[in-house]
């Protein structure tokens, strides 16, 4: 039905309606309280975007089975002027996104979801038999460390959740990927990190960044009843505890012997990280609550400074030497520590972590941190498990036995 006002034609509607939406944000953000209502929403449209994001970069005429996480790392691939997103990277992003989707409460009933996870599994179980997903390290950078750790994750939650077939099913592809961890520690120090200095066999510090969500990993597989090598994990949970500065801060590597509390170690350098490893030291036995909400009240007095390095170019700027894959990153593990505060403080906590994410959520339902638009199925993904937190099983704690 079209409205008639003298004076007024059709033609003069639609462009005063393309002036009034050019005026609109790039975000929708949320005024007041973030309602469940809207939580549910956002589910349920970003979990819809996610679907929608699977594609293919295998053999042509495969269907469509990963979500790669795209940054500017590259690995060279014969007859190919640009290199290729690296395996590790394929995997880690298949993971997380098949792990949101499989945790979002319409996965049940719809078939779209349950078909593009179902592909994603296929794809992280046939991927780990890649030689650059094998244990051991390329030179001084390898990123298939992220594709173990997640798909670690995402694995032991599938075999746990019975929405994906015989618990059986999964039990060789734990204990391959666990052994796989336990055997790429770094040398004499333990922990983990995709920047080395002499590769596989030398020692060389490790990184608070990937060595914090891998012990999770390590956790869960533990709390399921799978062998995990206690020394690795004390060798780990030690090298975060060295890493940890008086101001609350971790060192995004750990250099024990040299502390300078700038750059990277400065607080705002280190919020993008420092929920994630207290709440792994808390699991541990190794740390109290009242440095989980420290480390939550700097994530949030310096969201700014990761808000800055997001969505652009480069990696590690000055002064903080923040990168733009901090950021949903560090949203998520906030997520999860905040549902380890008491109980009486945890509303107004997921509030303020709300209100940040609605400030940066796009147009189309979703978000992203990266320059790239692959990325933005990470980035939803990393969100939506934020969100669905509350009603999430809690991480599992270390036990060792």
């Amino acid at each position: 039905m079209r409205i008639n006002i003298p004076g007024f034609s059709y033609s003069s509607w639609v462009a005063m309606v393309v002036v009034l939406v050019s005026w609109l944000p790039g975000k929708l953000e949320a005024e007041g309280p973030v309602s469940k209502t809207a939580l549910k929403e956002a589910v349920s449209r970003g979990s819809k975007l996610i679907v929608g994001m699977q594609e293919n970069l295998g053999a042509k005429g495969s269907p469509s089975s990963e979500w790669p996480y795209e940054g500017v790392y590259r690995v060279r691939s014969p007859g190919k002027r640009r290199g290729m997103i690296p395996i590790g990277y394929r995997v880690g992003g298949t993971a997380i996104c098949s792990w949101a989707l499989l945790k979002t409460p319409g996965y049940r009933s719809s078939k779209s979801a349950q078909a593009a996870v179902k592909r994603g599994r296929d794809f992280i179980v046939a991927a780990l038999k890649e030689p650059l997903m094998s244990p051991g390290f390329n030179s001084t950078y390898d990123v298939r460390g992220w594709g173990h750790a997640y798909a670690l994750q995402f694995l032991l939650e599938a075999r746990g959740s019975g929405k994906l077939g015989s618990r059986r099913a999964y039990d060789q592809h734990i204990r391959g990927l666990v052994a796989t961890i336990e055997k790429t520690e770094i040398a004499r120090v333990g922990g983990w990190n995709y920047s080395r200095r002499g590769g596989a066999t030398r020692s060389s510090p490790p990184s608070t960044f990937m060595t914090a969500p891998t012990l999770q990993a390590l956790f869960a597989a533990a709390a399921q009843g799978f062998k995990v090598d206690p020394d690795v994990v004390d060798r780990a949970l030690d090298s975060l505890e060295d890493a940890r500065l008086d101001s609350g801060a971790f060192q995004y590597s750990t250099y024990p012997r040299s502390k300078t509390g700038k750059g990277f170690e400065d607080v705002p350098g280190a919020v993008g990280r420092m929920p994630v490893c207290e709440v792994t030291l808390y699991l541990a036995g190794r740390g109290k609550v009242e440095r989980i909400r420290s480390s939550l009240e700097a994530f949030f007095e310096h969201w700014g400074e990761l808000e800055k390095r997001r969505k652009k170019t480069g990696t590690h700027e000055p002064p903080y030497m923040i990168a733009p894959y901090y950021f949903f990153f560090a949203h998520y593990y906030a997520a999860q520590a905040i549902e380890l505060l008491p109980m009486k403080l945890r509303a107004s906590y997921r509030q303020r972590l709300y209100k940040l994410l609605w400030k940066v959520r796009e147009l189309d339902g979703g978000w992203n941190d990266r320059v790239f638009e692959r990325s933005k199925n990470y980035s939803t993904a990393m969100t939506i498990l934020a969100i669905l937190q509350p009603g999430l099983d809690k991480p599992p704690a270390w036990k060792q036995k």
